[in-house]
């Protein structure tokens, strides 16, 4: 079976250092088996890679991008976390928070790209329940925040 590194290496994905926090709280937390991994926005070297609200200053498409960094952001604070992503046994949730411009109503179509990229990853262990929740704003104007709930070994 191929580790989940080589599975990521495979669809051409590097995991990068897990993002610092932007507040008072830890990025995750793990309690027996579960590991509840804080909002994830979609950071890249620091910076959010798009601004602003979907349906308006966003596309679907690069809100689609979006919600994969931030998928991405999260395996990688899960990997300090518990350190190797081959002890994941099942994402159970996630909960997507979607900043839409008025009169958009495509959120489960933005976080569909966070769901895919979780199976396309971990197969039948990467299908989870979740929520996809139009917001007014986000932290720093982000289009998008995620946070995740897995099960580990």
């Amino acid at each position: 079976m191929m580790s989940i590194l080589n599975k990521l290496k495979s669809l051409d994905i590097r995991l990068p250092e897990a993002p610092d926090p932007l507040g008072s709280y830890v990025p995750c937390v793990r309690t027996g088996n579960l590991v509840f991994v804080s909002g994830m926005l979609p950071l890249k070297d620091g910076r959010l890679i798009h601004t602003g609200k979907v349906g308006s200053d966003v596309s679907i498409e690069d809100a689609q991008e979006s919600c994969e960094l931030a998928t991405i952001n999260a395996l990688s604070v899960i990997r300090s976390c518990i350190g190797s992503l081959d002890d994941i046994e099942r994402c159970i949730k996630i909960n997507g928070f979607i900043s839409s411009a008025e009169g958009f109503f495509e959120q489960p179509s933005v976080l569909n790209a966070a769901s895919d990229l979780l199976f396309k990853i971990f197969g039948d262990k990467g299908k989870h329940s979740r929520a996809a929740v139009g917001v007014f704003c986000l932290p720093l104007n982000s289009p998008v925040e995620i946070d995740f709930v897995f099960e580990v070994k």
